[in-house]
């Protein structure tokens, strides 16, 4: 994954460009995002022992509970941050016609 290019002349670009500027950096952090439920999804796997290739080690019950408040903390988080992200691109979406 690569980081995104800006242009080294921000007088360069027109009012279309920024807004695509920005959904394009609402689209990088959807996918940021989405790598952390990821690894969240397999760290409850390692802790179950379901993990396809990799065995760990037993897990107690009190284990398990610990990896699920972490996980459940973090999703609470992502959660968050996915409302900020929706009204983020309404209004760049919204920010597309001139208005005035």
């Amino acid at each position: 994954m690569s980081l995104p290019q800006f242009p080294k002349d921000p007088s360069e670009l027109t009012r279309e460009d920024v807004i695509n500027q920005i959904l394009s950096s609402i689209a990088m952090e959807e996918l940021g995002l989405s790598h952390i439920i990821n690894a969240e999804g397999e760290k409850l796997q390692y802790v179950l022992g379901t993990l396809p290739g990799v065995t760990g080690p037993d897990a107690t019950i009190d284990d398990i509970l610990k990896v699920n408040n972490s996980v459940q903390s973090l999703l609470e988080t992502v959660s968050q941050s996915q409302l900020f992200l929706k009204d983020k691109m309404a209004k760049a979406l919204s920010a597309s016609t001139m208005q005035g």
